[in-house]
């Protein structure tokens, strides 16, 4: 990815009457704006515009203003009391809409997804102690002039409540002007992080590598840079210490997450470190907090936020530092409105602010490892696990020559090793990436298979809700006793296994062992997830059945056996990426084992025990693999060697989206370095009812492909009736 020459913006006030605002909606240009008499804007700032009947938040841009006369024009209504999107920002956000062929009113709107928080946040009314001395002291009174104590500002409530009596108690004292009202600014989010606090004793592999983070913060310049290092070496740790030396300097800091799952153990480790733990910002944090964020980041007093992608677009003012975490992860690519990849983004965002941002990684990206071996990226190292703890030993288990029974899933191998791990009073760690009981239900009858009615995938069946359930619109029925289709009884069967289904055998075999099963579905959402996971980690599960939630960023201290049932699963795609993304999966979660020093194993059941990928993990040899890997893309000329483009085109009907994908293939210029291929219906032909072809973009690393695409959309037709079209640059996704 190549970034784009500086915008020349200013940040001066307008002396024109008529200005450019960004509304956050699919347009692709600010609308033009009349300035009120006696109303100052500059360009960030967020105001309030009519827009047709409704009035809208925008902001204002930088750039030519239409030639149109002001009479014509709607005037702004209001300027909301918040600071301005810095300059830093609005060229990130240009940068992001130029980049991915997005409408930059839809990568505003990302910048904008807190409306209640662009007025300050209302103070609080509370009481404050006078030091007067009421006329009588009785106990009551007393304690609750001693609970004051501890805290300057207090709700007659609270004050009450922490002094163990009524509020009339506390009324009766400000009668007497002990306690007088008063209003105190919003609480803090959350509390300033101590850098000081909690500072770990790194080994000297990890001091080296802290050095060169620190070294590069303490620069201030753009410096991208891969910290790559084994399972359990102390990743988190290393990079610590740059945020430490970040907010040392009046830093903010951005630490990118993949998952919702993993933010409660970062959070503990960010506690012990700092004595405070970082803002939260993901979907599950509640919209009040949610704009206190927002609002507290716009002002500099958040000055650490842990987020999953779309806190890249939080309007920071003094960014410092990006950390991304897990930086290989598919769950940081967008595939929503905005197609963009937060790790590339993260990366962009750094260039344009000047600071560095560190991508970290046991199994980085290709593309990553492919920047640090040119040199663009610095590359820092970590060879060895923290302390005493050793990588597990790594076997395959050829699932030809030792099948399980029939109906079966579990290899005798590995039910042997379950078997002495549980004797140790130790446990286990069983990985199927496949969540449900199975992924498929037929009947043995008629053959009758039970398909989504809005997709062309088949429904999963969820034994434990006792329902067959599409994953991609979330369509579901009830779990049916006959054939809807010839009528025959009892004849339904489950093809497939599911993390459910390795449940029900391992309970069957081991019915003493606590086992339980750990998916993105489970009943009670990402709250009772965080309190399986720590019940995990504290050791009262002897048998873990997961999928890839369980496989990164979790230290489990008694885990010393892990079991991939289907290793072959990833590798069974025509997906580019499949053999990078089986190998990082299978290497991130046999890492879960032996992270405290205990003897650990990892047992791999395939059928491919020969396939490069298998032959790279137990050999412990990553090297090879990104060799091999990285020299295969390069004689195929894809990324990071070439680029790629995907278009697709979905409508209500199969011949609309068809015909419509067509006349864009017919709308492509000749180009010398760039093909467009396609269009072909998609692997996943219907989803949510609508039809999907594919078109795809290949072009060379410096073919000027958005160019290339631009002019065929505009030569193209434009979509009509329920033709939509999505442009996804640098696709992860080939469905």
């Amino acid at each position: 990815m190549r970034l784009g020459a500086p915008l020349n913006l200013t940040d001066q006030l307008f002396p024109e009457t008529i200005v450019p605002v960004l509304v956050p909606l699919p347009s692709d240009r600010p609308y033009s704006y009349t300035v009120p008499e006696g109303m100052a804007v500059r360009p960030g700032a967020i105001v309030q515009v009519p827009l047709g009947p409704r009035q809208v938040a925008g902001v204002v841009w930088d750039g030519p203003i239409d030639a149109i006369d002001a009479k014509k024009l709607r005037p702004i209504t209001h300027v909301f009391e918040c600071p301005p999107l810095d300059e830093t920002m609005r060229r990130f956000i240009d940068w992001v809409a130029e980049y991915t062929l997005s409408p930059p009113g839809l990568v505003v709107r990302m910048a904008l997804r807190a409306p209640a928080a662009f007025d300050p946040e209302p103070w609080i009314t509370g009481i404050e102690a006078t030091g007067e001395a009421p006329d009588r002291l009785t106990a009551a009174r007393q304690r609750v002039i001693a609970a004051a104590e501890e805290a300057h500002a207090w709700s007659k409530s609270g004050l009450a409540h922490a002094a163990g009596v009524s509020v009339s108690v506390v009324d009766g004292l400000i009668k007497q002007n002990v306690f007088r009202i008063t209003r105190f600014p919003p609480p803090p989010a959350v509390a300033e992080p101590d850098t000081g606090y909690g500072r770990a004793t790194l080994s000297p592999d990890q001091a080296k590598a802290a050095g060169d983070l620190v070294a590069a913060v303490e620069q201030a310049s753009f410096a991208p840079i891969l910290l790559e290092g084994a399972t359990g070496s102390g990743k988190t740790e290393v990079y610590f210490e740059a945020v430490a030396s970040a907010l040392d300097q009046g830093k903010q800091v951005l630490i990118l997450l993949p998952e919702i799952a993993l933010t409660q153990s970062f959070i503990d480790r960010f506690d012990a470190r700092f004595g405070a733990p970082p803002a939260e910002w993901h979907s599950d944090v509640p919209p009040r907090r949610r704009e206190a964020i927002w609002r507290q980041v716009a002002e500099g007093r958040v000055r650490i936020v842990a987020g999953a992608r779309s806190s890249l677009f939080l309007p920071f003012q003094e960014l410092g530092l990006i950390v991304v975490d897990e930086e290989h992860d598919p769950a940081y690519k967008q595939e929503d409105r905005t197609f963009y990849h937060a790790r590339d983004m993260a990366v962009v965002r750094a260039s344009l602010g000047g600071f560095p941002v560190v991508l970290a990684s046991a199994t980085p990206s290709v593309e990553t490892r492919v920047n640090a071996g040119s040199g663009r990226y610095a590359h820092v190292r970590l060879k060895a696990r923290h302390g005493d703890a050793a990588l597990p030993e790594l076997a395959l288990v050829d699932m030809r020559r030792h099948p399980p029974a029939r109906g079966r899933f579990v290899s005798p191998v590995l039910a042997t090793e379950i078997k002495k791990t549980l004797q140790r009073g130790e446990q286990t760690l069983l990985f199927l990436n496949r969540r449900g009981y199975a992924p498929l239900t037929l009947c043995r009858v008629c053959g009758h298979r039970f398909q989504c009615h809005n997709c062309s995938t088949w429904l999963v069946d969820h034994r434990l809700r006792g329902i067959l359930q599409c994953h991609h619109c979330g369509f579901s029925m009830g779990r049916p006793e006959a054939c809807p289709e010839c009528g025959t009884l009892d004849h339904l069967v489950a093809c497939g296994p599911g993390v459910e289904r390795i449940a029900e055998e391992i309970v069957e075999d081991f019915p003493d062992a606590r086992t339980i099963v750990l998916s993105s579905d489970i009943a009670g959402g990402p709250r009772r997830l965080r309190r399986e996971l720590e019940a995990v980690a504290d050791g009262e599960a002897d048998i873990v059945i997961g999928t890839q939630l369980v496989a990164k960023g979790h230290h489990f201290p008694k885990m010393t056996l892990v079991g991939a049932i289907d290793a072959d699963l990833g590798l069974a795609n025509g997906d580019p990426r499949a053999a990078e993304r089986t190998f990082q999966l299978l290497h991130q979660v046999t890492g879960r084992a032996g992270r405290t020093g205990l003897a650990s194993h990892g047992l791999i059941q395939t059928f491919q025990p020969q396939h490069p990928v298998m032959q790279a993990l137990i050999a412990g040899d990553p090297e090879n693999f990104y060799e091999s890997e990285i020299d295969e893309r390069r004689r195929s000329a894809l990324p990071p060697f070439g680029r790629l483009t995907a278009i697709i085109v979905s409508a209500d009907t199969r011949a609309d989206a068809e015909n419509h994908a067509r006349e864009i293939r017919k709308a492509a210029p000749e180009a010398p370095e760039i093909e467009m291929l396609g269009p072909a219906e998609a692997p996943l032909a219907v989803v949510r009812g609508r039809h999907r072809f594919r078109l795809l973009v290949e072009a060379t690393r410096r073919a000027p492909i958005q160019s290339y695409l631009r002019a065929t959309f505009a030569k193209a037709p434009r979509p009509r009736g329920s033709v939509q079209v999505q442009i996804d640059v640098d696709p992860q996704s080939f469905l």
